[in-house]
């Protein structure tokens, strides 16, 4: 599989988009979330959707609390349907819901089940690993 998230992102390609976990308060103070925020301009209090060259896919609440698989999944498929409209773009995945919000791959990455054949969504290694199966 040729369209794997690299492990460590220190900076993006003119045409790639950093896409990572976030919550619904925008307050993108830990992880990928804070990666985004000081070093590739995400907006606070931003939560879901594209932010320049940003996209964030909550997955915890206004209260930091975890949000459960299935409301995950509604940002996950906003997220694809979003993708298809910028063919240009290449969408960078991070390991969304498997840092601070203590999912596992076995569990994140079947949310994304639909990306796979999109050509311009990258993922992280061991989602593909899971998907794959």
């Amino acid at each position: 599989m040729n369209r794997i998230t690299p492990n460590n992102i220190v900076r993006l390609q003119s045409n790639e988009i950093f896409v990572f976990g976030s919550n619904l308060a925008g307050r993108h103070g830990a992880g990928a979330a804070k990666f985004a925020y000081k070093k590739l301009g995400a907006t606070l209090g931003r939560c879901h959707g594209l932010d320049g060259v940003c996209y964030g896919i909550p997955t915890k609440d206004e209260k930091l609390d975890v949000l459960p698989l299935d409301r995950i999944q509604k940002y996950v498929n906003n997220f694809i349907f979003d993708a298809t409209y910028y063919p240009e773009k290449v969408f960078l995945v991070t390991a969304i819901g498997t840092g601070l919000a203590g999912y596992s791959a076995e569990q994140i990455a079947p949310l994304f089940n639909d990306a796979m054949d999109i050509e311009n969504i990258w993922l992280p290694s061991e989602f593909w690993d899971v998907l794959s199966r």
